[in-house]
């Protein structure tokens, strides 16, 4: 594990009131990979202020003070889906009252209207439609390059891209090829969930499984496409679920890194099959970034999502392992059909402000996390 080094500043000694993390401390601190067991024993402590401080470490190793954010506008073409995840309040039923699905025209409207700072990214993920073609996805991509040239392109979840290579009778490898030649940058790293075969077969049985997830990734990096990977937690997982979820998204990353961000997605049950289940509290939210931080040795970035967690505490995860809190977003729709009650967008000054009060220094990044410069209302990418 190799790290660059931040600002100087004065260091304090670890401490904790639990023996179970000494050794780990040790280890971290030495810059040495972090076992199951070890990830185990982070969940389980009471200590969250130690585990948050050694996050903190590493993340200032990695990253000093910086804190990156983008502008960016999520795109869902439609929320007609044939799965039907006992965790969505999204997808909907073909015929179902409320269902929606973009022509091609209004897609590409969408994307360039109602939003006066130019954007850098589009993030494109939707329901699996039981109908649409494979080239409807193609040109929705296709005139997005040609409208907006200089936008990134991320687009499309495993889930999203083993169903359209089934649908299309193509093999993951030749669907991602596909993808990439009509112009999507990069891919986001949603549905990933839990990767355990047990919460899997509760919460997205008419999912992909894991291994799937994991396989999908590795072809996709394998043909140059950068991808994130998620988490969601705070549902019917439990320690060792989400330990063997990061242990493994850690060996992908060794074989390709292809991963660019990991980001923890809390569970929001509301409007769904799981409304039961209590809410995500702080304390979770946060100890799932800093041991994120502390597993996920070979990912450069852990994102705390604001969307998910509010402004507030994505700012509060700033110290505890986080290094980016995502982009302006602008109609999000996936999280709050869930009973996300954040705002559905921020503006880029907003953003800003948040990331200084929390005594870190925004970096306004692309999707590729390169440095980007504002002209008025255009920009210009560091190569």
């Amino acid at each position: 594990m190799s790290f660059r080094s931040s600002s100087q500043r004065p260091r304090h000694s670890f401490q904790t009131d639990d023996p179970a993390l000494l050794p780990i401390a040790a280890k971290v601190q030495a810059g040495e990979r972090l076992s199951f067991d070890d990830g185990v024993a982070l969940y389980r402590t009471g200590d969250i202020l130690a585990v948050g401080w050694l996050a903190n470490m590493v993340r200032e190793r990695l990253h000093g003070d910086t804190a990156y954010f983008n502008v960016n506008r999520h795109i869902n073409p439609t929320n007609v889906c044939v799965a039907s995840c006992r965790l969505c309040a999204f997808g909907k039923k073909k015929g179902d009252v409320g269902t929606y699905t973009m022509a091609l025209e209004e897609a590409w409207e969408t994307a360039g209207a109602g939003y006066s700072e130019a954007v850098t990214e589009f993030h494109i993920v939707g329901g699996l439609h039981p109908d649409l073609p494979f080239e409807y996805f193609m040109d929705l991509v296709r005139g997005l390059k040609q409208r907006f040239p200089k936008v990134h392109i991320k687009a499309f979840t495993m889930v999203e891209v083993a169903f359209l290579a089934k649908r299309g009778k193509m093999t993951i490898p030749e669907t991602l090829e596909r993808m990439k030649a009509a112009g999507v940058d990069s891919m986001p790293g949603g549905g990933a969930e839990i990767f355990a075969d047990r919460v899997r077969h509760i919460i997205c049985d008419h999912k992909i499984d894991g291994g799937e997830w994991l396989e999908t990734a590795k072809a996709a990096h394998r043909i140059g496409l950068k991808s994130n990977a998620t988490m969601l937690y705070g549902h019917v997982e439990n320690d060792e679920d989400r330990v063997d979820h990061l242990v493994r998204l850690r060996a992908v990353q060794d074989e390709t890194g292809g991963f660019q961000t990991f980001i923890p997605l809390a569970f929001h049950p509301d409007h769904t099959a799981l409304a039961h289940i209590p809410k995500t509290t702080g304390m979770m939210d946060l100890r799932q970034i800093a041991v994120g931080r502390l597993m996920l040795d070979n990912f450069p970035h852990i994102k705390s999502y604001w969307q998910m967690v509010t402004p507030k505490m994505a700012q509060i995860a700033l110290r505890f392992g986080a290094d980016d809190i995502d982009g302006t977003v602008v109609e999000e729709k996936i999280y709050h059909n869930a009973g996300a009650s954040t705002p559905q967008g921020l503006r880029r000054a907003d953003l800003i402000r948040l990331i200084a009060e929390a005594g870190r220094v925004p970096f306004e990044r692309d999707t590729l996390y390169r440095a980007v410069t504002r002209s008025e209302d255009s920009f210009t990418v560091a190569v």
